[in-house]
């Protein structure tokens, strides 16, 4: 047993304990976080946090960014959370005449440490709903950060060769590879960049270990074009962004950063075009990133996954994978470390 699952056990006896002596309101099993198993088996997290009487929440669906919900209300034993969307009306020469707000309602029932979900979305015409079913599981709370002083590691497990893709596949076999090998570098060029408006996209694919891993140090180097986006996915789940934001104020989707997670404490990235290194750190669902040489992220809990995970679960290893599907990049001399239990 791993140090992390002796960890939660640990808090789950006492969790129970607690339970038993102080009796429950209507509603109590809700707060907390959640892993979210979406329709179509995608990623995503809801968060419902109980604030000096009222209840509020956030939530991610999929893809992109953490976001906060509108409403959240709690009767007996019925969660319903609501989306508030905004929905442009043009009229025939593609004018915006009129904004209307379509509210989504998600609505879910707790069994224990499992959610039973259900998902109402008014369709963007007004003319009928989506209604989909889906699942959660309660995330079992974070440990305490852990003394990476303390932590062993592994050999080195050389990543990429610089040779050809040997341990890398395709994400998703059905997108174009745009990944090719050349001068020791694993470079990813969409032939459809710069995106033009009107002109068909190519989605191009993500490519990923063929290995999964637990918890690691990895070191990279990686060159970002202008204007470019990729990002570098720890355990298929988490992602560390890869952009291009020099002279850009400090924001949780710049370079580095834990993807609409966390924020770096300063910017330390280069212009665009230059080589630049990341040594990341994974430990008991806490991470630290240092960017050319500059810590910029300490040892900070990972509340969830991030738009675009492969699943939801933090507890089940998973690959490095890099994002192909935005924009140029170029990355070489990558290497892991797994750690040593």
């Amino acid at each position: 047993m791993s140090s992390t699952q002796c960890r939660f056990f640990s808090l789950v006896a006492v969790g129970l304990l607690t339970a038993v002596i102080l009796p429950a309101a209507p509603g109590d099993g809700f707060p907390g976080r959640w892993a979210l198993t979406t329709p179509g088996g995608h990623a995503g997290w809801l968060e419902i946090r109980a604030e000096n009487g009222w209840y509020d929440g956030s939530i991610l669906w999929n893809w992109g960014s953490v976001g906060s919900v509108d409403d959240v209300v709690i009767d007996g034993d019925t969660l319903t959370v609501t989306r508030i969307r905004e929905v442009p009306r043009k009229d025939a020469a593609g004018q915006t005449v009129a904004t209307q707000r379509l509210t989504e309602t998600i609505t879910a029932r707790a069994a224990g440490d499992e959610l039973q979900l259900t998902r109402i979305a008014p369709h963007d015409d007004g003319r009928g709903f989506d209604r989909e079913q889906f699942t959660g599981r309660r995330i079992p709370p974070l440990p305490p950060a852990p003394n990476l002083a303390q932590v062993r590691f592994g050999p080195p497990i050389v990543l990429f060769d610089g040779k050809d893709f040997s341990g890398w596949r395709l994400l998703e076999p059905e997108n174009t590879n745009c990944w090719s090998v050349r001068d020791g570098v694993l470079v990813n060029q969409p032939p459809d960049w710069p995106h033009v408006e009107g002109r068909p996209h190519v989605n191009s694919g993500n490519l990923r270990t063929e290995r999964e891993f637990e918890d690691f140090n990895l070191q990279l180097e990686v060159n970002v074009p202008a204007d470019s986006n990729s990002g570098v996915y720890l355990r298929g789940i988490y992602e560390v962004q890869v952009l291009d934001s020099y002279g850009k104020p400090l924001d949780s989707h710049n370079m580095g950063a834990i993807y609409s997670r966390i924020t770096p404490t300063v910017a330390a990235e280069k212009p665009a075009g230059q080589w630049q290194t990341l040594d990341i750190t994974l430990v008991d669902r806490h991470v630290t990133v240092v960017l050319n040489g500059t810590r910029i992220i300490d040892n900070q809990p990972l509340l969830g996954c991030t738009g675009g995970a492969l699943w939801s679960d933090e507890f089940r290893p998973g690959p490095i994978y890099l994002q192909g599907d935005h924009g140029p990049v170029e990355y070489r001399n990558i290497v892991l470390r797994p750690v040593l239990h």
